[in-house]
Parts: C-alpha cells; structure tokens; sequence
C-alpha cells in the first residue's frame, strides 16, 4: 500500500486553509465518535486527510478528546504517517512564544484517559516500544520543508504532557523543568502512544504560544495566546503545505 498523509490540527488549526474537500467522513469506531468528521481532500494537488482534534468549532477540552477514535478513523482511511499539531507554552530559555519546535521526546502527567488500544477487548493486552515517541523520518521532513519556506523550527526538546484544561501553576512548571521539560502542552498523549499502538508514523509540529507559568512578567492571559495563535499558524500552514509537497515528491 502506499503511504498516505494525515494532519492532526490543534487549537488554532480546525481548518486547513487550502484544502480542497472531496470528502467529509463521518465515521463511528469501534471507540465511538471521532472529535470531527476526517476530511479528504487535495492541498496542491496532494491527498491529505485532515481532523481538528477539539472539534469545529473548537469545543472539546484535551483530557476529554476522543484520541483513540481520532487514529482509529485516520488509519481505517489508509492514513500511514500523521503530522499533529500542537499548541504550548514555553518552559526553558530558548522557547520562546511564536517559536516553532519539533520535540523529540514526551513525558506524560495526565490521567485518566484512554491510553490504549491493547485493553482486552479491542486488542489483546500488548506492549510496545516508546523509547522514541517520535518518527525521525518525519521530522527530518519537517525541517526539510521548514527551510524550504523560511521558516526557522527548533529541533528537539521533551514535551511535557499534562491534564488541563487549566494552565499549570508556577511550581508545578518549576517541577517539570527540573524533569527535562522544555514545552508544555495538553494533548500529545495519549495521541503519539497510540499512534504507536496504531503503527502509524508520528510527529508533532509545536507552536509555542505563552511562556509557561511563571516563566514570564504576570498572568498569562487568552489575549497573549490568540496574538501568537494568529501569527504562529500562518507559519505552521505554510509549513504543512510545503511538507504534503515534500512528502509525496520521496514517495
């Protein structure tokens, strides 16, 4: 089968500016329902599948999105690598707010969510490798194709996942830096182990968006968040339009 490419949108990407829609699939799973129907269609003449994970509009918060009926659809649609992308706050010096980061490895703090396709029942109880939450493969085609727009990332850095959907305090962000946390954010687990689970290709473009508690001058306010939303994605979108260009082109 040859490989296909599915793009996850975050907060601040519930469309793809450019698509062109040939499909809309609204799909039951065997998780129940997706967060938003999978859309099909064509961004500059190349197939991509397309979910906004809280919804359109934004509606669903990230400890209560649907993650597994989310891969499941994309992988029932002949989805091989997935794109998902983030929006988080910056932890250590060098992330910054409007900063573009491709995190190499996770560490998870939520709780109570679905986590797992191999429950018994779906699947039978299994294990797999996590050591690198990451596809390399797909993040060199990130870097790639961020060069090739002008478009600076920065590669590496430990993305700490926790439950929201409040924001973190100043002590909680203390601690998880002393972990090795150099992003924070609410939704790349259990998506990147299931994207596992699933064997799909996986790699997450982080979009920084506030410094994270305690790390800038006063509260962090919505305000701050949407002005670098507005600005960032317009980055994340041209990236995402050269990578579906570069992603077929190695086929």
């Amino acid at each position: 089968m040859s490989k296909s490419l599915a793009i996850i949108g975050g907060t601040g990407l519930t469309q793809l500016a450019g698509l062109t829609i040939s499909n809309a699939h609204d799909i039951q799973t065997p998780f129940g329902a997706p967060s938003a129907p999978v859309l099909e269609g064509e961004l500059d003449g190349m197939r991509v599948l397309f979910i906004a994970r809280h919804g359109h509009p934004h509606r669903i918060p990230p400890h209560l999105v649907n993650y597994r009926a989310n891969l499941w659809a994309l992988q029932n649609l002949y989805a091989t690598d997935v794109i998902a992308v983030n929006a988080v706050g910056g932890i250590t010096k060098n992330m910054k707010p409007g900063t573009l980061v491709l995190p190499k490895q996770i560490i998870d703090y939520t709780y109570g969510r679905e986590g797992t396709i191999f429950d018994g029942e779906f699947a039978p109880v299994s294990n797999v490798d996590f050591s690198y939450p990451y596809t390399e493969e797909l993040r060199d085609l990130l870097i790639k194709s961020s060069g090739k727009v002008g478009e600076k990332v920065l590669n590496g850095g430990v993305y700490g996942v926790t439950q929201g959907p409040r924001l973190e305090t100043a002590a909680e962000i203390f601690r998880m830096e002393s972990d090795g946390c150099d992003i924070v954010g609410m939704t790349g687990m259990p998506e990147a182990s299931l994207a596992r689970e699933f064997k799909l290709n996986y790699a997450s473009l982080s979009l920084i968006v506030n410094p994270a508690s305690g790390k800038g001058r006063g509260a962090i306010t919505i305000r701050e968040i949407d002005e670098n939303l507005a600005v960032g994605m317009q980055k994340v979108r041209r990236i995402l339009g050269q990578v579906v260009s570069d992603y077929y082109e190695s086929e």
